[in-house]
């Protein structure tokens, strides 16, 4: 049987997403998601032009169907998504975690993908790599990729010229862009 039969699918059009984490990887989520029709919520740790702080989060997971995590690990995100955040997602929404594992709390996860209420798109889990037994393979509502975007070929490349931009940026004295925000 096709993988598409195998669960209730649906069209991009017409559906909000919210993106944990502004930076460039979550601004080219929502760039790339305009195509498809879909409005897109961004939030980074501070608000600034079109973009949500963190602290409005309890205010704001509703309403989207999709909740894209793209943000770093950092103090302020390490179980950011965990049993509240979930809670406060629509019914049948679809969580995908771009961004680090221990952003998202697994045990809450998975409860919510038990149930039947939520569903996921892993690229990244805690713990990584996940346990060929672990309860998130066998969870219906659940994709898991291999944390393999850094085996690209030319992903060496791109992430040396990001670093001499950093660099760089950091020998002039400026703050370099990919700096992330500490607290």
């Amino acid at each position: 049987m096709w993988a598409h039969r195998q669960y209730e699918a649906d069209t991009l059009a017409g559906k909000k997403a919210l993106i944990v984490g502004a930076g460039a990887i979550g601004g080219e989520v929502a760039r790339r998601l305009k195509v498809f029709g879909v409005d897109s919520t961004l939030v980074a740790s501070r608000a600034r032009d079109d973009v949500f702080g963190a602290d409005a989060l309890p205010e704001i997971v509703s309403g989207h169907a999709i909740v894209v995590i793209t943000a770093p690990l950092t103090e302020t995100t390490q179980g950011l998504v965990g049993s509240r955040f979930l809670k406060l997602m629509d019914d049948n929404a679809l969580l995908v975690n771009a961004g680090r594992g221990q952003i998202v709390d697994t045990d809450a996860l998975l409860a919510e993908l038990a149930s039947g209420r939520l569903r996921a798109a892993l690229d990244v889990t805690d713990p990584e790599p996940l346990p060929s037994d672990h309860p998130l393979w066998a969870q219906r509502g659940a994709v898991i990729s291999p944390h393999s975007a850094r085996t690209v070929p030319g992903t060496n490349r791109l992430c040396y010229e990001v670093a001499a931009q950093q660099i760089a940026a950091f020998l002039r004295g400026e703050e370099p862009s990919n700096a992330v925000p500490h607290g």
